[in-house]
């Protein structure tokens, strides 16, 4: 190797994978380039990027330094400017601008795809990438400036694919799954997400949202995309009517002949399956009971939490009245921990051509002039204003009685 790296090479003596290996293996087969890649950027780009963290062990600070606003013609995002402070030390990353790539619908690639991208960056990059980062996108690591261009125009005419947000951008929508693989979906996740992309795809790369703003799509209560925990607006499937029960499948679990959690917990013997201590006693709002033969649920008091569900897929499911909630203002910051959306619209059908919801975006969407600030940091400060105006449209919405709307509240 190019550089001596004994405090990285630590990472690799634990029991786990190490990125350190993967970037190894990676900076030997650049230097043999036993397939006769082009190199469009120094081949030793990842030896030197070894040899940059290794520094910053040693002097236990970074060396890399923000480029600024560094992009394609056009866009004001989707291409992060980074550049080493040591560059002469460090040829190979004295740039090493990073790319966020839209990710497809649920995140769906085919063998053809991905064998391109990875030829792509393999050979106008470092050859390293990220599936995917926290807003969803496909990281592209590490690229020279005069490569930016060229690597657009063939994510664009050979790939078909668009650069995702990064700045004070509106940053890519992020799915699940939904529909094409999950039961408890309870909208088209990846249609309304496509749906939404292409609505607002000029706003992907110049800023007219509030500062980073993010779209997320949850298809049921389960969150696999943690849209209540990451995004400036969620969209979370729910049902408006009663959770489903199929008594007989109940007392199948009660009886031992169907595994709870559909056997995932499988590999160690728990002891039989106790309706009470596992279902009815970890329901939040204690909407639940079980008289020794049927099963009962207040649907007035339930908050979609889908434990009950996902103990026990094959007794209960979500209702027919199908939509999503809308909430806002989630965000992650280190110092003062997670702040989690707060509810906007408590349901919504979802059909297209999603006018209602678009109407929602437009209205709420709160353009005001203060830069470089996030919804959430605006609904910190403000109060939560929204919630004395939902509080009819969530009676009238989830048909719940006045009074128990007054205890929930």
């Amino acid at each position: 190797m190019k550089h001596k790296t004994p405090l990285l090479d630590q990472l690799e003596s634990g029991p786990w994978p190490s990125f350190v290996s993967d970037l190894k293996r990676e900076a030997e087969s650049r230097a043999k380039n036993e397939r006769g890649i082009d190199y469009q950027i120094p081949a030793d780009v990842v030896e030197d990027i070894l040899g940059v963290m290794e520094l910053t062990y040693v002097h236990k600070r970074t060396h890399w330094k923000h480029g600024g606003i560094v992009g394609v013609f056009g866009y004001g995002g989707g291409v992060i400017g980074r550049y080493c402070d040591q560059p002469e030390m460090f040829p190979g990353v004295a740039h090493f601008h990073t790319l966020r790539v839209n990710q497809p619908g649920g995140k769906y690639y085919t063998t053809e795809y991905l064998e391109k991208i990875c030829d792509l960056w393999e050979r106008r990059g470092s050859g390293i990438t990220n599936m995917h980062g926290s807003t969803g996108d496909i990281i592209l690591l590490g690229t020279h400036t005069p490569q930016l261009e060229e690597i657009f125009w063939e994510l664009t005419h050979n790939l078909g694919q668009d650069l995702g947000g990064s700045g004070s951008n509106l940053r890519t929508p992020s799915d699940c799954l939904g529909m094409s693989r999950c039961e408890y979906a309870c909208y088209d996740t990846q249609a309304l997400c496509y749906d939404l992309t292409m609505e607002y795809q000029d706003y992907l790369h110049r800023p007219a949202f509030p500062y980073k703003f993010k779209f997320k799509f949850d298809g049921c209560p389960n969150c696999c995309v943690a849209s209540i925990a990451r995004a400036d607006m969620s969209f979370i499937g729910t049902w408006r009517d009663e959770i489903r029960i199929d008594q007989k499948a109940v007392a199948a679990y009660v009886g031992g002949e169907l595994k709870p959690n559909a056997g995932a917990h499988s590999g160690r013997d728990w002891g039989p399956f106790d309706i009470q201590k596992e279902v009815i006693d970890l329901c939040p709002t204690r909407c639940m009971s079980w008289d020794g033969k049927k099963l009962t649920i207040d649907n007035g008091e339930c908050t979609r939490c889908m434990h009950c569900i996902n103990v026990m897929p094959r007794a209960l499911k979500v209702g027919n009245d199908r939509g999503l909630s809308i909430l806002v203002g989630a965000k992650a910051p280190i110092l003062d921990g997670a702040q989690m959306s707060s509810l906007l619209v408590p349901f919504v059908k979802v059909e297209p051509p999603y006018t209602e919801i678009k109407e929602i975006i437009e209205k709420e969407d709160p353009h005001h002039p203060i830069n470089d600030e996030e919804i959430s940091e605006l609904l910190r400060k403000e109060g939560f204003i929204v919630a004395r105006r939902t509080v009819a449209k969530y009676r009238e919405q989830m048909k719940i009685p006045v009074a128990r709307l007054r205890r929930k509240i």
